[in-house]
């Protein structure tokens, strides 16, 4: 039964240790979103984003504070969120792709842990530009600043870069001690966050008479058959069949044996769609900040708005573009039919010196459909903000980029739990019978 299946998660010391430290420093990242740079007048702020409801600049503040968790609106410690550190990382992905020697360092020993000091150095960088812009963004909001410009660019610049850094530390925190990847699951409290505030705002508008009562049926259908679709796409796999013929290791021999590599529709998660938000809110966030005071960055951020056709092809096509770039980096198919010649393996049908070959095609024919179907959902927002007039703040909510990280997270968290799970009833903590699979 599932509820026996729920009291296993906190019977077991270890794995309930591991759920409340990852609880806890989930609101430790609530509670700094809610804490403002010190200079800045929150009532001005909100006399502010109130006065420019449904302009273009909000649109763009309005996706920028989407994943930022409702910190960028805040103007709080952690407005800035955890994508300057993704952008660093697709920056260094990129890096090890088109430099020999840097790729070198990468495959050396302790070559990764230089990769990610480096990376972190990016990280800084990119959160002094941006503090930077934002310090810009904030000088242009009426009586938003109640000390001196020096004085705040300083401080704001300062706080808001410790934020950024110390949101990474958690993150990597919760991957450590915690359940789940603490990048994404981050992202995703800052979603889930937003989620109430997002419903009773619709329950008001349909009262009022602003939304049409079967326009929100039509949608919350829409949004049902959406996550059904991405738990579906998420599980679904390509099966390819190796077999080993029998080998001798030390004094012993091991039998014929017939296996599978298991490739997913969609190896690369819900990646794509956070590399290519990352690619975007850092231009626009540039564009939208400094817009007042440079009139063709003030074009620029106009033209790239988030409901606008440029953004929306250029958002499809780079979910399509990280989609194929993370599974050849994390599905190499050199190194996967370098290994399987390495044991002994082949796969039926196919010459062992076309096994790349095979596995190559394979993935290309996968990731394609793959990909376009997570662009798809991703644009899901602007398709409902368009056809039934809701706000960008509820669309963005209600489907697309949140629904797919929010399942993608929850999926890979569960798999996470269950395998805690599977590890400590084989060592004999569990009390109880063997643990249903749920097939994650």
């Amino acid at each position: 039964m599932a509820s026996n299946a729920l009291f296993d998660v906190f019977r077991v010391k270890d794995l309930r240790d591991r759920i409340f430290f990852t609880i806890s420093m989930l609101v430790v990242f609530r509670l700094g979103a809610t804490l403002p740079i010190p200079g800045i007048d929150i009532n001005a702020l909100k006399i502010y984003f109130m006065s420019q409801q449904g302009s273009s600049n909000i649109g763009i503040t309005e996706y920028i504070d989407f994943f930022a968790g409702g910190a960028f609106k805040n103007f709080s410690i952690f407005m800035l969120g955890i994508m300057p550190y993704i952008s660093a990382q697709i920056i260094m992905q990129l890096l090890l792709l088109v430099i020999p020697s840097l790729k070198k360092l990468s495959e050396e020993d302790g070559g990764r842990k230089k990769i990610q000091r480096i990376t972190r150095y990016a990280t800084l960088g990119i959160c002094i530009l941006q503090s930077y812009v934002v310090t810009v963004y904030a000088n242009s909001i009426p009586n938003a600043i109640t000390m001196g410009r020096l004085q705040y660019t300083i401080i704001a610049m300062l706080t808001v870069t410790t934020g950024t850094v110390f949101l990474i530390w958690i993150g990597e925190q919760i991957t450590q001690r915690g359940v789940g990847n603490g990048i994404s699951l981050i992202i995703f409290a800052g979603i889930v966050a937003r989620m109430p505030n997002g419903f009773i705002t619709l329950f008001r508008m349909v009262k009022t008479g602003e939304i049409n009562t079967v326009h929100v049926i039509i949608v919350l259908g829409m949004f049902v058959a959406v996550v059904a679709l991405v738990i579906y796409e998420q599980q679904g796999q390509r099966k390819i069949p190796v077999n080993y013929a029998k080998r001798v290791v030390g004094r012993k021999m091991y039998g014929a044996q017939s296996t599978y590599i298991p490739f997913k529709i969609n190896p690369s998660g819900v990646i794509p769609v956070i590399f290519a938000s990352s690619v975007l809110t850092f231009p626009l966030q540039i564009a939208g900040s400094l817009g007042p005071e440079v009139k063709w960055l003030a074009s620029f951020s106009y033209w790239l708005r988030p409901q606008g056709m440029p953004y929306i092809i250029a958002y499809t096509l780079l979910i399509i573009f990280f989609a194929y770039f993370y599974t050849q980096v994390t599905l190499n198919p050199v190194e996967i039919a370098k290994q399987i010649r390495e044991n002994g393996g082949s796969i039926p049908g196919i010459r062992v010196e076309k096994i790349e070959e095979h596995l190559s095609k394979i993935l290309n024919r996968i990731v394609l459909p793959g990909s376009i179907f997570l662009a798809f959902i991703a644009v899901i927002p602007t398709i409902v903000q368009k056809l039934f007039h809701f706000p960008i703040a509820i669309a963005m909510l209600m489907g697309g980029t949140s629904l797919l990280i929010m399942v993608g997270v929850d999926l890979d968290t569960m798999s996470q739990i269950e395998g805690h799970l599977r590890m400590h009833h084989h060592d004999g903590i569990m009390k109880k019978g063997k643990i249903r699979s749920r097939n994650l």
